[in-house]
């Protein structure tokens, strides 16, 4: 496992994976910098890690899986290497599970990016006017628990996008299916039944009634996790992708 692992880093690393890894919080970290630049008044820090938080939950973050998980199967699908990978002395399970782990890491490496880039847009922007400088404490212990609740909420996301773009050799599937699912997402943002949309599932980390977030959480990671575990055996079993 750990060898099939060290391949797909590999892989990743020679792909647009980094950049992708890095413009995604880049973007939110601009956008919260001009936006606080041309503010008149202090804000709390909360509600610029916040705000930061739920772009990524509610946009970026659906968006950025929909992109990853593509990037990721086209490896494959492109230079049609299935074969060559499938006929190696190595459990097929462990090709697809490696895949899965290196998609999550990526993921979990960019919630922490957005974090970092975002406090240090907003202290750019307070060293450029002082006048501006966030009021309360900057609890980064929380924000890290909000990012990381919305990881895990965003497991069966994960798993649908990885699983479709694996599955089918063009790329339109995944795309259709992360953009449809992101603008579903959007426009049932006030509905009771959006709790249960996998898109919608890390934004409500950010809810204020706690059935939503714990039914998203629940949900989101369980079902997650089930849907990998679905993934890795149904793939591996297949014998033409």
């Amino acid at each position: 496992m750990l060898a099939a692992l060290f391949v797909e880093a590999r892989k990743l690393n020679r792909s647009l994976a980094a950049l992708l890894a890095i413009a995604a919080p880049s973007l939110i970290a601009v956008f919260v910098f001009f936006n606080m630049i041309r503010g008149k008044a202090p804000a709390p820090w909360d509600m610029w890690m916040g705000s930061a938080s739920a772009i990524w939950a509610f946009f970026m973050l659906p968006m950025s899986v929909t992109a990853l998980t593509a990037l990721v199967a086209h490896m494959e699908h492109g230079p049609k290497s299935w074969d060559n990978l499938r006929a190696l002395p190595l459990p097929r399970w462990k090709l697809y599970a490696a895949k899965a782990v290196c998609v999550l890491a990526v993921v979990a490496a960019m919630s922490a990016l957005t974090l970092l880039m975002v406090w240090g847009a907003v202290t750019l922007a307070a060293v450029l006017k002082p006048e501006l400088t966030p009021t309360g404490p900057f609890d980064l212990a929380a924000y890290a628990r909000t990012m990381g609740l919305m990881f895990l909420a965003g497991l069966l996301m994960i798993a649908l996008q990885l699983w479709t773009a694996l599955r089918f050799a063009s790329f339109v599937p995944g795309l259709v299916l992360g953009i449809g699912g992101t603008f579903f997402a959007v426009v049932a943002t006030s509905a009771k039944e959006g709790v249960f949309l996998p898109w919608q599932m890390p934004v409500n980390m950010l809810a204020s009634e706690a059935w939503r977030m714990n039914t998203a959480l629940g949900l989101g990671c369980g079902l997650g996790l089930v849907a990998l575990v679905a993934m890795v055996v149904h793939l591996s079993r297949r014998e033409v992708l």
